[in-house]
């Protein structure tokens, strides 16, 4: 079996018209039609369904074309490895990150590898941990920041940091000018969350949970900035980080009596996947980052 006989295969299986794949490889029709017949032959199976010059794929055609997907794949990997290697300035990283470090943190950390490698190219991803994740094992990013998860066997989670949790109140609420306060005693106040799928929503969710409580929960959104601002306007409570870049004169932050009030913020990266230098570099340069601040 040729190499090229894959090439021509999978062309033929996506575009699915022998005249139109044969434009789209340069080469003859009559060639192409004896490539995919060679290939048919050695197999010892029809791969398509035939109607003229349009074909489609049959059962085995379907089953082969997953096989070649991962054959071309794990060549173009191989290519790009070696290319990687050659020139480890050179490159992308794709990278994600919770929203609440979109503020202040990943401009930081970018920017300052940025400004020895310029000719880095970054792909930035900024969602909810569980988001994060499936990206992360479906391979549209490298790795990513991201809060404590579950035991995954995919996954490698190393930690760097952790931060505080607050009960955010608004600034005339009737517990603003306390230091401290419980679960218990905010229970029955209208919560304002992130959507399920966010770290900070697990987080308070097991809070509650083992507090044998119940949030009240009357809103919820997508965006940390939008929850306190709902916050602010008088519309609720909710528990998140003091992060950076909102206006915190409208509410009070308020410590929770609880140690487990925080979150651990960690590196997550798919164990064994290949990663380019330029994205080891980047990932080793994060690593390094919270080694020195800690």
């Amino acid at each position: 079996m040729e190499w090229q006989h894959i090439e021509y295969f999978q062309v033929v299986a996506r575009i699915q018209h022998i005249t139109r794949a044969a434009a789209a490889l340069s080469i003859s029709q009559p060639a192409l039609s004896r490539s995919i017949a060679r290939l048919e032959e050695e197999l010892g199976v029809p791969l398509f369904e035939r109607q003229g010059r349009t074909i489609r794929l049959n059962h085995y055609g379907q089953l082969f074309l997953k096989r070649t997907d991962r054959i071309l794949k794990e060549f173009q990997d191989g290519k790009q490895e070696i290319q990687d290697l050659l020139n480890p300035d050179y490159g992308e990283v794709s990278f994600g990150f919770m929203p609440t470090l979109g503020t202040y943190l990943i401009p930081t950390l970018v920017g300052a590898f940025h400004a020895d490698y310029p000719h880095v190219h970054f792909q930035l991803k900024e969602s909810g941990n569980d988001l994060l994740i499936k990206q992360l094992k479906s391979g549209e990013i490298d790795f990513c920041l991201v809060s404590a998860i579950e035991t995954d066997k995919q996954i490698n989670w190393t930690p760097l940091w952790s931060e505080e949790l607050f009960v955010i109140v608004p600034s005339n609420h009737r517990l603003a000018g306390s230091k401290v306060v419980t679960l218990k005693e905010i229970a029955k106040e209208s919560f304002i969350l992130l959507k399920r799928g966010s770290g900070l929503r697990s987080i308070t969710t097991q809070l509650f949970h083992e507090a044998g409580l119940s949030p009240n929960i009357t809103f919820e959104g997508e965006e940390v900035h939008t929850i306190a601002a709902f916050v602010a306007a008088g519309l609720g409570v909710t528990i998140i980080p003091d992060f950076k870049g909102f206006d915190w004169s409208n509410v009070s932050r308020l410590r929770l009596h609880s140690p487990k009030c925080k979150r651990v913020i960690g590196l997550a990266s798919v164990e064994g996947r290949y990663l380019s230098p330029t994205a080891k570099r980047f990932q080793q340069f994060i690593t390094d980052y919270f080694t020195v601040t800690s």
